[in-house]
């Protein structure tokens, strides 16, 4: 009988150490994801997609919009990095740390480099592409009729709440995002974390963080947009991304997370 029971628990604490090593792997990719989505979103194109789209439109239809295709990205971002964990992961790891010293210094140098103003020159091109995409909307809708498109938050037109969220403001909201998303400095990270991070953490971290941006950006509006200090945030980031890397020196590939 103590044999049998000798030989139950180091089964027992084996489980419970893995599920704690899990547990802590989950933590540790959902606040890296959480803090470089952050640094990185403030004040980028998708944030100023949301603040000026959200001062002409729904903004629920514009968050919705916005968040599918952040959220989307980001799934598909995880998977891009997961397939990569294929790779013997001690490569993975290093490479990753590599990247984000590139990042990091990359960062630091755009943002001294940045005049205190630099945000308003994004922030121009998001208005004048925006307002390019309104035209393309009125020319529809003096071809096709006005039937039930959403012209604003004012909007009198009757019309189910279902269909507030296949609005061609939705859509508008959902491509512009995606468009700017894709190929961006935060795309790049969520896919270098999830090749060494825990891809569930990394996932709902990374969709965590686009919503705290887009939900500022969709509430506090043009204010928000003029007040942040892009380079304030892209030193920060730099400063984020090379802590990631330098951390890498006391932690080891194997180590779980």
């Amino acid at each position: 009988l103590q044999k049998g029971s000798s030989l139950v628990a180091p089964v027992h604490i084996v489980s419970e150490e893995s599920a704690d090593k899990t547990n802590l792997g989950f933590i540790h990719a959902f606040v890296a994801a959480i803090s470089v989505i952050i640094v990185s979103e403030l004040g980028d194109k998708t944030f100023f997609i949301a603040a000026i789209m959200a001062m002409r439109y729904n903004r629920l239809t514009v968050l919705a919009g916005a968040m599918l295709a952040l959220g989307l990205m980001t799934c598909l971002s995880v998977l891009f990095g997961y397939a990569t964990t294929v790779i013997p992961r001690v490569y993975t790891y290093y490479v990753s740390t590599a990247l984000f010293a590139i990042f990091g210094i990359r960062m630091l140098r755009e943002g001294l480099k940045m005049s205190p103003d630099e945000g308003q020159e994004e922030l121009e091109e998001v208005q004048a592409e925006i307002k390019k995409k309104d035209e393309e909307l009125q020319r529809t809708k003096l071809l096709n009729g006005p039937g039930d498109v959403e012209s604003g938050p004012g909007t009198t037109i009757p019309q189910k709440k279902w269909l507030h969220f296949i609005s061609p403001i939705f859509v508008q909201a959902f491509t512009l995002t995606f468009l700017a998303e894709w190929g961006d400095r935060s795309q790049l990270t969520t896919i270098v974390l999830a090749a060494r991070e825990d891809p569930y953490g990394v996932a709902v971290g990374g969709t965590v963080g686009h919503c705290l941006c887009t939900g500022l950006a969709v509430i506090g509006g043009r204010m928000i947009a003029q007040k942040i200090s892009v380079r304030t945030v892209t030193i920060i980031g730099g400063v984020v991304f090379l802590a990631f890397a330098f951390s890498a020196l006391f932690i080891s590939p194997d180590s779980g997370f």
